[in-house]
């Protein structure tokens, strides 16, 4: 189904009913400064969340509660006759529902996929609310701060995709005529978070979903300069203790999956990305 692009003048019947349509059957992706916040709202570490409300190491809520009407099964943090448990906290998805947004040449597109909103259909009685325009509903969602998160968490992601092209590129093993760390990148990019969880070394997947040594104040910039460090230091660590080709080979393999499922718990295509990236490695010389 295609997607329709929204202007921010647009106005639509996106008022929110808080009566939990997007709270039933939906999939809520993760960055890791949210999944933080929510584990906070629920006095939980980090890793008590995840292993309690999320799939997939933290990177999508876990939709296992109490069926609607519609035989949908509701957000675990969904509460049935009070709403969500943490609705000042929820994440960029939830803010954003029925609306998709996109990164395009630099600027944020939002968009809506369908012909119309599941909202009118399942909760009938915004149609007696006024209509917001698409900037006004944003406003009222608080969506800035964490769209802020996304676009930072999209760079990490850009930077681990660099590791593996350095470990590729400038220790000569692309120059050696390696062909496998490429057709790991394809194969990666045709996986889902699930998939890739189980490729992914799970001290990695703990440093980047749930870095529990990083102050866990919620203050986002603080909170991703920390994490952009830690996981620096990691990488470090890692890089010297490489001393053969094949130890570069799974490193590189291991960074640009990494790179990958952090692109899933934004939202990125995870696909597109990975034949991108590996266009840019041919024409630097590497094979596949």
């Amino acid at each position: 189904m295609q997607n329709t692009l929204l202007t921010l003048s647009d106005s639509l019947p996106l008022t929110c009913s808080r009566s939990g349509t997007c709270c039933h059957g939906n999939l809520v992706r993760l960055n890791p400064w949210e999944l933080m916040r929510l584990a906070r709202a629920k006095g939980m570490s980090p890793e008590a969340f995840r292993d309690q409300y999320t799939l997939n190491a933290g990177a999508v809520l876990h939709f296992n509660g109490s069926p609607n009407h519609t035989g949908k099964s509701s957000c675990g943090l969904y509460e049935p006759g009070k709403g969500c448990s943490v609705h000042p906290t929820r994440p960029l998805a939830c803010r954003l529902f029925p609306l998709g947004r996109q990164i395009q040449n630099g600027l944020a597109q939002y968009m809506h996929e369908g012909p119309s909103f599941p909202c009118l259909k399942e909760c009938p009685e915004v149609l007696q609310l006024p209509e917001l325009t698409v900037q006004e509903y944003l406003v009222g969602q608080e969506t800035a701060l964490f769209e802020q998160a996304q676009d930072i968490y999209l760079e990490m992601m850009q930077n681990l995709a660099d590791i593996s092209f350095e470990l590729l590129l400038d220790t000569g093993l692309a120059e050696s005529g390696d062909t496998q760390v490429l057709a790991s990148w394809r194969k990666s990019g045709t996986l889902d978070s699930t998939a890739l969880v189980k490729k992914l070394p799970a001290e990695w997947l703990d440093v980047l979903m749930v870095p529990s040594s990083v102050e866990q104040s919620g203050e986002l910039i603080r909170f991703a300069e920390a994490h952009q460090e830690l996981l620096n230091r990691k990488i470090t660590e890692l890089s010297d203790s490489l001393t053969t080709f094949g130890s570069i080979r799974e490193a590189a393999q291991w960074m640009m999956s990494l790179a990958l499922f952090l692109a899933h718990a934004i939202g990125a295509d995870a696909r597109g990305l990975s034949e991108h990236w590996i266009e840019i490695a041919k024409s630097h010389g590497a094979k596949e």
